[in-house]
């Protein structure tokens, strides 16, 4: 192998100039910047000679809804925000060596129905907003001159999904060049056919396209590296590639001692793969990977590499608050960190493909994905088109694309994620079999054994037939097989009991149930072979009891991990409010209610509302608890709450209830180092230990005890004063290029005490080459604009998205001012690009 390590150099020049893990081939590089954008339909925009002198200039990813005035008029799906039509255009230049070059163009999500055109030529149309895909520009590209992208955007159906989209070009862009002769579009597949502790063994597929007209004579490489960055596999392959066609070579690359990937030490091993024609590289691509084995049993439930485990999953939306679906890398890696700090350890893409971002993240910081492709089939949901619960239900969605896109938009999920070793199982759709919306079965009459959901008006004979799911379901089973045999299929169940009379269960290798934990044990019994996890459930404890109690049942994913926008309540509601974060990222009392579930590790949290039935305010609750709450405005507090927030401001005497999360095993309560609230025990039927006591101002501390009395947690708040100053209390001294800062403003007292009670008015003011992103308070009543430079803080806290505009080392300072309290300040120096 000693003539190989000649063209080493080449392949190092190679790949310090590629952006690898994209399309998966040539040299790619981002072309966000200087985009012109004009929301609304223009004749001819797409002709070279249109002129743009008067439209926007924009930064990718570019989500114009969320910077749209919010409508109480508007889809409360879409969070009262607007969709439309908008264009992009982008005028590029291709150097004239590059003239035997082929040149492509890589969408990661552009939200919706969009088309591309190159030079007035269309390239293609791709619906499916979420989706990412890949144009040949080659044959209108100009080479050594000006050439024009142009986008248009149809998101004119805007309550298309029960969920707030974004609208645009939201994700990032791509420009790649490569040879004729090259690794096909995501057409490396590496996965863990074999793995122990001695010897892991990666499975290692290639595929190469050759668009010339004479066979190819090639040699192919695999090489792999480990943690530490040191070689310990190597592979070379000879392949022969017809002219205008495309080969595949197989190989298997084995070492010794593996260091496995699992949530605790995520290593991951990196793949290097060459293509070399007559002694040159002409081809090379890198992928992320890892060693580990999953195993699913229906009696035993899950295992990560041979340790049995419950999954302890959230479902995710893919948007940011303020930030709408152009979430930036930073942004998503700070709320994953706080998920996993309280425990979590599995994500579900609800209910669709997300961003790039979101897989890496995963990998290296070890989360598991269930990956979901679709909430809509072949016909739509019922989706509230002006306000909530008013008028007749309208049908917008992605259900007309479907038949002709479906199996396809799944197959490029399938090849585009399928590398990542965090990816545990493929989600084939979301509630597509909800009873009478829109397929129906006789068994929605009633009357069966089992059913325990609600008949929704019974057997609707016009509706589409239930049965139709089997086949659709198999079909697209089948599609993700065909590109990744390796891992499970499953899906989120929402009418469990309808769909057990057809074959829809039966074409999944796991089953999700959604919200029925009552049928657990039941169809364990009925149908021993059967795999079930819990898809999408509410944070009550029986809910989780029921995973915890029964080892059949491998795990959950709670609705939802993080607040979002869309699937508002009535206005004013921006979002679902049930997460475990909020908007901005921060843990809430409910996360830490969690935490006090799932975490491994000693914990204890504090929070407090008035005593119900003296006088109680109401707490932020989920959307379920909220419309109950609103059914029974005079029924006493059946549990504690789980969302009572770190407050201990009130009026002298006042009888409040103090509530304590903790995983210890006693806790008690002292007030200013006196002991308020003697020791109880662990509640096992609420998960919540609380006190009533009488307020008195000064510091409230709860300690965590063992069954020996020994402090193991702790946790305090305190009385604050008149809120004095802003404090910025997660202070950035450089951002990215490319990247965004997340700062975090704080109100405190004289004495540096959070004030929880403050909504004071803050202005965020930038001197330099810099744009405030928004200012987000995470307070989903308000509906004011959040994208303007002055914002209220809610619960005396809120997080300001700056992003640079200017070149590295130049200097960009950043002040928060608001009335009659000190100022905060900080100054930012901008930083070499990400990698």
């Amino acid at each position: 192998m000693k003539h190989f390590r000649w063209f080493w150099g080449l392949v190092f020049l190679f790949f310090s100039a590629s952006a690898m893990g994209q399309a998966g081939f040539g040299q790619s590089g981002r072309i966000n910047e200087n985009w012109k954008f004009f929301l609304g339909d223009a004749a001819q925009a797409e002709e070279v000679t249109f002129n743009d002198g008067k439209w926007q200039t924009v930064q990718l990813p570019h989500d114009w809804s969320v910077k749209q005035q919010l409508n109480s008029h508007l889809a409360s799906c879409m969070g009262y925000l607007p969709g439309g039509i908008g264009w992009y255009r982008k005028t590029f230049t291709v150097p004239k060596e590059k003239i035997n070059e082929k040149v492509f163009l890589y969408f990661e999500g552009v939200y919706n129905r969009s088309e591309v055109f190159v030079n007035g030529h269309l390239l293609g149309k791709r619906p499916n907003g979420y989706i990412s895909f890949l144009y040949d520009a080659t044959p209108y590209i100009k080479y050594g001159e000006h050439n024009v992208i142009a986008v248009r955007v149809d998101h004119s159906r805007e309550a298309d999904s029960r969920w707030y989209t974004g609208s645009g070009i939201y994700r990032d862009v791509w420009l790649i060049y490569s040879d004729p002769v090259h690794i096909a579009q995501r057409g490396v597949f590496a996965y863990p056919s074999l793995v122990t502790d001695k010897k892991g063994t990666l499975h290692v597929e290639v595929e190469v396209v050759n668009e010339t007209g004479s066979n190819e004579e090639l040699l192919v490489v695999n090489e792999l590296y480990d943690p530490q960055k040191k070689l310990v596999a190597k592979k070379q392959q000879k392949l022969r590639v017809p002219a205008k066609g495309n080969s595949v070579v197989s190989t298997a690359l084995t070492i010794s001692d593996p260091q496995w990937w699992s949530i605790a030490h995520p290593h991951l091993y990196r793949l290097q793969t060459t293509v070399v024609k007559n002694k040159k590289v002409i081809d090379a691509s890198e992928t992320t990977t890892g060693f580990r084995n999953f195993t699913f049993d229906p009696d035993s439930g899950f295992a990560l590499n041979g340790q049995w485990m419950k999954v302890k999953g959230v479902c995710l939306h893919h948007d940011g608050g303020v930030l709408g679906a152009a979430v930036p890398k930073e942004v998503w890696k700070k709320r994953l960190l706080n998920l996993k700090e309280i425990g979590c350890n599995a994500i579900r893409t609800s209910h669709n493909p997300q961003s790039p971002d979101l897989y890496d993240l995963c990998d290296e910081l070890g989360l598991l994905v269930l990956n979901e492709a679709f909430d809509e089939w072949e016909f739509p949901k019922r989706k509230w088109l002006k306000g909530w619960n008013v008028g007749t239900p309208g049908f917008e969605g992605s259900y007309d694309f479907f038949e002709e896109w479906g199996e396809k938009d799944l197959t490029d999920l399938v090849r585009r994620d399928r590398n990542h070793v965090s990816v545990f199982a493929w989600s084939i759709g979301n509630e597509v079999d909800y009873p009478n919306d829109p397929y129906s079965h006789p068994v929605l009459d009633g009357g069966k054994d089992g059913f325990s959901q609600p008949i929704f008006g019974g057997y609707k004979k016009d509706a589409p037939d239930a049965m139709r799911l089997g086949d659709i379901a198999k079909r697209l089973a089948a599609a993700v097989k065909k590109y990744d045999p390796s891992r499970p299929v499953t899906a989120g169940l929402a009418g469990v009991a309808m769909s057990n009379e057809t074959a829809y269960p039966g074409a999944l290798d796991i089953a999700g149930y959604n919200y029925t934990e009552s049928l657990y044990e039941k169809d364990h019994l009925k149908y021993p072979a059967r795999v079930i996890y819990g898809s999408e459930n509410r944070h009550d404890l029986k809910a989780w009891k029921a995973v915890q109690d029964n080892t059949y049942i491998f795990g959950q994913f709670l609705w939802t991990g993080i607040d979002y926008l869309g699937e508002s309540g009535r206005w004013p509601s921006r979002g679902f409010y049930s997460g475990l974060l909020d908007f901005g990222g921060f843990i809430k009392p409910r996360g830490y209610f969690r935490q006090s579930l799932w975490a491994d590790q000693p914990m204890a949290y504090l929070g407090t509302y008035p005593t119900p039935g003296q006088g109680s305010r109401s707490q932020m609750k989920d959307v379920w608890s909220q419309l109950e709450a609103e059914q029974n405005a005079h029924a006493r507090e059946r549990t504690p709450s789980i969302d009572a927030w770190p407050v201990w401001n009130y009026e002298e005497g006042q009888m409040i209830r103090v509530v304590c999360y903790t995983n210890a095993a006693q806790a008690k309560l002292l007030l200013n180092n006196r002991e308020v609230g003697a020791v109880q025990p662990y509640n096992e039927d609420t998960g919540i230990i609380f006190w009533d006591i009488p307020y008195h101002p000064g510091e409230l501390k709860v300690l965590g005890l063992d069954a020996d009395n020994r402090e193991v947690s702790h946790a305090k708040i305190q009385t604050s004063q008149r809120p004095y100053a802003l404090q910025i209390i997660s202070e950035e001294q450089t951002v990215a290029k490319d990247g965004v800062a997340r700062m975090v403003i704080q109100v405190v007292d004289e004495n540096g005490v959070p004030v929880m009670l403050s909504d004071d008015e803050v202005t965020c003011q930038i001197a330099g080459k810099a744009i405030l992103l928004g200012l987000e308070a995470s307070n989903n009543s308000d509906m004011s604009d959040y994208t303007d430079p002055v914002h209220r803080v809610f619960h005396g806290r809120m997080v300001a998205y700056i992003k640079p505009t200017g070149e590295v080392k130049e200097e960009i300072n950043v002040r928060f001012v608001a009335p009659w309290l000190k100022s905060a300040e900080t100054k930012l120096v901008i930083t070499e690009p990400q990698k």
